[in-house]
């Protein structure tokens, strides 16, 4: 029996370890490619990206390859009428399959680890590259094209030369409900972005309006734009899906102490009416920037409390893949695998995926616990359980 496992694990890791490094440089190939025509990177952010870029495309590549390579094994195997040899010595084909659901079990572990650094440690270095990026990024595309964007932010300018921005124009507009920034200048010069991710633009006859005044500077200065208003402080303001397991207990904690701040806030708030007598301040109008803020924390508490449901449903879809493919490539008897997984995928695609991203809304909507995100996943289960025990039958 020994041989056995050891012949279907050799097998498993061989077809698994080649089409990983294969899928994951295609999916690595095509995020790179995102990012460069998204944010118009050059090839020296792209380089500084590629640590952060890995995770990223193994957390797509793992599920995937691991039910190629399931289906690919077990259809060979199968077609060989290796199965119905050890049937026929009265071995139970569980002895085939058990080998793999124990590698899919330790894959699935290392995919909860893998999405965990994806999105946490990944998705937060790509963002601090682009940040620390931007002056090299916006000076390239003002070359090429005159004028770049991103959110918030607008620059254009009548030419470049070397480093030197010729009748500048930028535009600030961080937030949405206040006037936008508006500067121009006879020449500037952007600076690296600083440690704190301030973008620096040292202005020469600057004239511009600000905090609804207008003006007019002859001699050179500093104007600094804090792109963290932009993007989002790394240290503060992140979302949800993009916490560490490991710090989602100290991020809800902070979101209990902001709803318990808001909520004494709100208690002053109106005692302060009631002693002044000035009761419209009790009506629902006014409770309005309140209730919006309390919305907000709350929707992110409910995101927090699903997000380690999510990261543990989707590294364990490896083991569901497997116990998917395993059998159904066996029962097929046939030794082209890709027929196998695109049969095997098919489902998967319009039953689990739509299924795990429904449960997911519906928990961070507060419309289902947490735990539903694990249906899709129970849904695969039973239907390789089912064809196992087919397998065993006959």
């Amino acid at each position: 029996m020994r041989i056995l496992t050891r012949h279907v694990l050799a097998e498993l890791l061989k077809v698994f370890l080649v089409t990983l490094a294969a899928l994951t440089a295609l999916i690595f190939v095509g995020l790179i490619g995102k990012e460069a025509v998204r944010k118009g990177l050059g090839l020296g952010p792209l380089v500084r990206m590629v640590p952060y870029m890995l995770p990223q495309a193994m957390q797509f590549a793992v599920p995937g390859t691991m039910l190629l390579a399931t289906t690919s094994v077990y259809g060979r195997m199968s077609s060989s009428n290796e199965v119905v040899a050890i049937k026929s010595m009265g071995v139970s084909p569980w002895v085939l399959i058990w080998p793999t659901l124990a590698l899919g079990t330790l894959v699935s572990f290392g995919a909860v680890l893998l999405n965990d650094v994806a999105v946490s440690w990944g998705r937060m270095g790509v963002q601090r590259v682009f940040v620390e990026s931007i002056e090299e990024i916006a000076l390239s595309q003002l070359r090429l094209h005159g004028s770049y964007s991103i959110d918030g932010l607008q620059i254009s300018v009548r030419r470049v030369e070397e480093n030197r921005l010729i009748q500048p124009t930028i535009t600030w507009h961080p937030n949405k409900d206040e006037k936008p920034t508006t500067a121009t200048g006879g020449w500037a010069v952007i600076e690296p972005v600083s440690a704190d991710h301030k973008l620096v633009v040292v202005f020469h006859g600057l004239e511009g309006e600000w905090e609804g005044h207008h003006g007019v500077i002859p001699d050179s200065i500093r104007r600094e734009f804090d792109l963290n208003l932009l993007m989002g402080d790394p240290s503060e303001d992140r979302s949800a899906s993009n916490h560490a397991l490991a710090e989602i207990g100290r991020a809800t904690d902070t979101e209990h102490e902001r709803l318990a701040l808001l909520e004494r806030e709100r208690t002053a708030e109106a005692a302060r009416a009631l002693l002044s007598g000035d009761f419209e301040r009790l009506s629902s109008e006014a409770w309005t920037p309140f209730d919006a803020q309390a919305g907000r924390a709350q929707y992110t508490l409910r995101r927090l409390a699903v997000e380690p449901y999510r990261r543990w449903a989707s590294g364990f879809s490896c083991l569901c893949f497997v116990m998917v493919g395993a059998p159904l490539a066996i029962l097929r008897q046939k030794g082209e695998f890709l027929a196998s997984f695109f049969l095997c995928f098919l489902p998967i695609l319009l039953v689990y995926y739509p299924l795990l991203m429904a449960s997911v809304d519906q928990a961070k909507g507060g419309d289902m616990p947490p735990v539903v995100v694990w249906s899709g996943n129970a849904v695969l289960a039973v239907w390789g359980l089912w064809m196992m025990r087919r397998v065993a039958q006959h």
